[in-house]
């Protein structure tokens, strides 16, 4: 067998930094000095998942095996969580899967906001049988479950994937980006999206803290992409954050960071909210259903009410409104930016055929319908159908 323990960084794809922990590596998708700035709780834990993280590799090996030390989370009274689940692929291809069903265990008071950690023992993750003779192999991390790479195993030599010329696709969004209500980290929409058209996703989509925040801006900047697409809106709601006299400032302060530098030309995507019944005409915050909760269920609730919007408070129909302005006036000075209707990715009808579980966040099979559409909007018909790589890219 052959033993790699720590994992050398060129096999880890996806992450934007690597820290190293008393158990291994743990794949971060925000830099140190951004989350240093913001000493958020939810804000790290989303960062510290590995939504679009894999360790990918070529190989003739049969059998891999890889060692994990996963987090689990544990809301309260709620029904403990799913274990993540890991997707091996070859050649581009699903054909495995498997759980890590121990590890250490984060328990959350969803009102208080309170955590506590209990310690665990790293898990073997098995995957035999594979296909013989030479391959590419990719190890796709659970989307929403912190993992820790502690080595990995095989009964042939593992080497780093040669550059393959594809374009690399940076997409940052809210929690439904990063996967929230999928089953399995290739199941969620962005990598959907991806595998379909061909491209290298890096994934910064952070659940609850898509909020046009200064770092992650300047982590986009500084960051090799030959495309760029943001979806913003949703989590400015959920949150209350601002109202609308300091939206168009921050929309357009976080386009000017990310424009400076490498990315003057890059092909941009402004994408709207997708379709939400509970804050289409309604103001955030948002805030959990405590008697669903008491149930045992997740849901969500709008706290704000109708005619808060007189006073600036931001909707779902407010920032489609205000984003599709922003884009258009920043068109004529600046032909590569682009402006997407979240509706068309997952609108009104869409709901009444596939509502939303919770209230807030897609299943799987709305994962797959949006991550189809966004391949044909974006990749197919328009807006980086026609881009070349931009000869800027280095391994993240």
């Amino acid at each position: 067998m052959h033993t790699l323990s720590p994992i050398p960084a060129d096999l880890i794809h996806g992450a934007v930094e690597i820290e190293h922990t008393d158990a291994g590596l743990l794949p971060q998708r925000l830099p140190a000095r951004a989350l240093a700035q913001c000493p958020d709780v939810q804000l790290a834990l989303a960062a510290a998942q590995p939504s679009g993280v894999r360790v990918a590799f070529r190989t003739a090996a049969t059998s891999v095996e890889l060692l994990v030390l996963p987090t689990k989370r544990r809301y309260g009274k709620m029904a403990p969580r799913p274990d993540g689940i890991y997707d091996l692929l070859v050649d581009g291809r699903l054909i495995r899967q498997a759980s890590a069903p121990g590890g250490k265990l984060l328990d959350i008071d969803m009102l208080s906001g309170a955590t506590s950690v209990r310690p665990g023992e790293p898990q073997l993750l098995r995957f035999s049988e594979l296909p013989a003779g030479d391959k590419t192999v990719e190890i796709w991390l659970p989307h929403d479950e912190t993992t820790e790479l502690v080595s990995m195993r095989a009964d042939a030599p593992l080497a780093p994937i040669a550059a393959t010329g594809q374009r690399r696709w940076l997409h940052h969004g809210s929690s439904i980006s990063q996967g929230s209500n999928a089953v399995h980290p290739t199941g969620i929409w962005p990598a959907v999206a991806a595998s379909l058209a061909g491209v290298d996703l890096l994934n910064l989509g952070f659940g609850g803290n898509a909020l046009l925040d200064p770092f992650t801006a300047r982590t986009i900047r500084d960051l090799p992409a030959d495309l760029i697409s943001l979806k913003l809106g949703i989590n400015l709601v959920n949150t209350d954050l601002m109202r609308v006299r300091a939206f168009g400032p921050a929309v357009h302060g976080f386009l000017d960071t990310i424009r400076e530098g490498r990315h003057r030309t890059t092909p941009l995507l402004v994408i709207s909210p997708t379709w939400c019944p509970i804050h289409e005409t309604t103001a955030g915050p948002t805030m959990f259903d405590g008697k669903a909760m008491e149930q045992g269920r997740l849901l969500f609730r709008a706290m704000g009410n109708d005619a808060e919007r007189r006073q600036g408070k931001l909707t779902l129909g407010v920032i489609r409104e205000q984003l599709q302005k922003i884009v258009a006036q920043r068109a004529g000075a600046d032909p590569n930016i682009y402006y997407l209707d979240g509706r068309a990715l997952y609108g009104a009808d869409d709901n009444a055929r596939l509502p939303l579980p919770d209230g807030l966040h897609p299943d799987a099979a709305t994962h797959r319908l949006i991550g189809e559409r966004f391949q044909a909007h974006a990749f197919v018909d328009s807006f980086f159908a026609a881009t070349t790589p931009n000869n800027s890219r280095c391994q993240v």
